[in-house]
């Protein structure tokens, strides 16, 4: 880089008892640049921010900042000398408002008094210049996740910014407001601000990334340009594995139709028909906004339904409830881990035997959980998906994301369904638990259960899906398999306007 260093690390490394978190990395951030952190789940990327945010001291090696040797004692210090982190999990204080969240820490004040007017006004002016359309007056509680997102993003704009630490910043953001959030990168690069950017959207990298440093188990395994390098490459480096190693062959063999939909209306659902067959993967692509979640959790009775029909082998289940569309044989995994698909506070093992005591472990009529077939089954399923031995006995909230996501993976294992819909299975997942999550959906689907991949990620459906339906603003704008399935058909579909009402 032709930018002067910003920060650089010299040997930095991290030692756990028993485990090496960090071992001897070599890093540096420029001035004005975007220097993209990349590895799976556990390979010491949030152990290295989490020393340069000042959340963590380093076992040996140093931080350079500005050409000095820096130490930080506080995530306070190091903000005060310039380095702001937004990490994952947010900091906001859910019953202040968004203005006092923003400016907490640096309150403006009008003698001894807070001066709120003011607070609220730079808080209007900070958001709508970041994109952001937000109430400064709103109480946090009350703003959805994406939103919390946002007001996390605008705190880190006081002061004097030298470098801004992003861990996985688009997470929950829509494309438009992901559109917003890069533009502002881009004018904080024009202004000499260094970025360091973690995410597993390696589709993102092309558009904001200068360099790409990838980990693997605590070392570096190189930096490169971006416009040097691409996915494929990067992908190999993190893993050790080809691309084209990550999606399995899925082999089709489609039997009896499980699922037809029939004219399905609902809260921005309009008039959708499909079908879904056993040993079969569907496919359902579209944006942000284009119903494709509102669709199947009407089906599952999550959204109200207004008129059409939903039949599963052969029955009306149009008016069921969620839990006896679940008992009939269909389970749907949320693409909200935390909110809806896992009990935090619970082990994994607790997670899994809910599930379990549910379905197949308790026959009719028997009054008593026979709890070591329940074990048995956790001890099972939690082979099946790769779960680690450390991890089954530990609160879910403990476990990084990607082994979360395992749990939610296994909780299906544990009913009798016949079917089985994924939404955005691997949010917020390192490529390496992706390529384990895959293959649990192949040996699904190739044992005849029959599967729904709903995701934003489009590789991600077109290597795994045998059939496709797109959907723009609530309906179904068209069905692709084959040689049809390509990403210029599949855009096309995207901004379909034909069922936009006039």
């Amino acid at each position: 880089m032709s930018n002067p260093s910003l920060i650089s690390t010299s040997q930095l490394t991290k030692q756990y008892p028993g485990v090496r978190a960090l071992d001897g990395v070599d890093f540096e951030l420029s001035a004005g640049e975007v220097h993209v952190l990349f590895g799976e789940n556990g390979a010491g990327k949030s152990t290295l921010i989490s020393m340069l945010a000042g959340a963590n001291t380093p076992s040996s090696g140093k931080i350079v900042l500005n050409g000095e040797v820096a130490s930080f004692e506080s995530v306070a210090d190091a903000q005060g000398q310039g380095i702001y982190t937004v990490f994952q999990e947010f900091s906001l204080i859910p019953t202040l408002t968004v203005a006092q969240n923003i400016f907490l820490g640096w309150e403006p004040r009008f003698g001894p008094f807070l001066d709120h007017r003011t607070m609220r006004s730079r808080s209007r002016e900070m958001l709508s210049e970041l994109g952001f359309d937000i109430d400064p007056g709103q109480l946090v509680a009350q703003l959805s996740r994406a939103q919390q997102q946002m007001v996390e993003i605008t705190k880190a704009f006081h002061g004097n910014l030298k470098a801004l630490i992003l861990d996985e910043p688009t997470a929950s953001l829509s494309d438009r407001e992901v559109d917003h959030l890069f533009d502002f990168i881009k004018r904080l690069k024009s202004e000499g601000v260094g970025i360091i950017y973690i995410s597993h959207r390696i589709q993102e990298f092309a558009r904001i990334a200068d360099r790409v440093t990838v980990l693997r188990d605590g070392a570096k395994v190189g930096t490169v340009a971006m416009e040097d390098t691409d996915d494929n490459r990067l992908v190999e480096m993190m893993t050790g594995r080809a691309i084209d190693e990550i999606y399995p062959q899925i082999a089709h063999n489609p039997a009896e139709t499980l699922l037809e939909v029939d004219q399905l209306v609902g809260i921005g659902v309009k008039g959708a028909s499909f079908s879904v067959k056993a040993g079969e993967v569907l496919g359902v692509a579209g944006l942000v906004g284009s119903g494709k979640s509102r669709l199947f959790r009407t089906v599952m009775g999550l959204g109200s339904k207004q008129s059409g029909r939903v039949t599963y082998c052969g029955r009306d289940i149009s008016n069921l409830s969620t839990r006896e569309i679940i008992q009939a044989g269909i389970y749907y995994l949320s693409p909200d881990r935390k909110a809806e698909g896992l009990d935090l506070a619970k082990t994994s093992r607790d997670n899994l035997a809910v599930n379990l005591v549910m379905g197949r472990e308790v026959a009719s009529g028997e009054r008593l959980v026979q709890w070591k077939r329940v074990d048995r089954g956790v001890s099972t399923i939690s082979d099946t998906v790769e779960l680690h031995q450390t991890y089954r006995r530990k609160p879910v909230a403990q476990l990084s994301g990607g082994n979360q996501q395992k749990v939610l993976f296994g909780k299906c294992f544990g009913q009798e369904a016949d079917l089985i819909i994924f939404d955005e299975p691997t949010v917020g997942v390192d490529m390496g638990t992706r390529s384990a999550l895959y293959r649990l959906i192949r040996d699904l689907a190739e044992a005849g259960k029959a599967i729904v991949i709903i995701s934003s990620d489009l590789p991600e459906v077109l290597n795994l899906a045998h059939r496709m339906i797109v959907l723009a603003h609530g309906h179904i704008s068209g069905e692709l398999s084959g040689d049809d399935m390509t990403e210029d058909q599949i855009l096309k579909l995207f901004f379909d306007e034909s069922g936009v009402e006039t």
